[in-house]
């Protein structure tokens, strides 16, 4: 793993960090939803492509890897807090999807503490987060107008599917967290 700080795929990462606050006031103080969603693409294809990059550079390192979830985290809760706010989602969407993200960093805080390191990203967890990241931009057109319809139902399909998986995934990395805290 590469030690150094400052690598492309790291500046990728953070080009997608300052997207969520652009986000945030073109939704809510400019009410753009298509550039919103333009915004929020963005900062999509960015996790894909920071990824994509660090693996074909060998620049991956462990910073990349603590905050590329992270920056995920923050988008998704971004979102869905925004979206709420807008009442386009029912606000216990938010409140669910961050709890489970609260009680992992709790998990993960206490790894940490203990040296038992960090819970490795799994398939499930990439695609829950990946339904989510897909759901999000397509539920910002909802109000669209001749979008607004289909942007709903393909926002809600990868929503459900998304959230489904996320809480799912929440159960299996705080079995796996407790079970190395255990060990240690």
């Amino acid at each position: 793993m590469d030690s150094r700080i400052l690598t492309i795929p790291n500046v990728i990462t953070l080009v997608r960090a300052f997207c969520i606050p652009a986000f945030l006031y073109t939704y809510l103080s400019l009410h753009n939803g298509l550039l919103s969603f333009i915004i929020i693409t963005i900062g999509a294809v960015t996790d894909y492509a920071d990824g994509k990059v660090a693996r074909w550079l060998g620049q991956e390192s462990k910073l990349g890897a603590a905050l590329d979830p992270a920056i995920d985290r923050a988008y998704i809760a971004a979102t869905v807090i925004a979206l709420a706010i807008r009442n386009v989602v029912p606000s216990w969407i938010p409140i669910i999807l961050i709890c489970r993200d609260l009680w992992l960093a709790v998990i993960l805080f206490r790894m940490r503490k203990s040296d038992a390191g960090l819970l490795e990203v799994t398939f499930l967890g990439k695609s829950a987060t990946f339904s989510l990241l897909y759901a999000l931009p397509f539920l910002l057109l909802s109000d669209e107008n001749g979008i607004g319809r289909a942007c709903t139902i393909l926002g809600w399909s990868f929503a459900i599917w998304g959230i489904g998986l996320y809480l799912l995934t929440g159960i299996e990395y705080s079995r796996a967290g407790i079970k190395v805290l255990r060990k240690n």
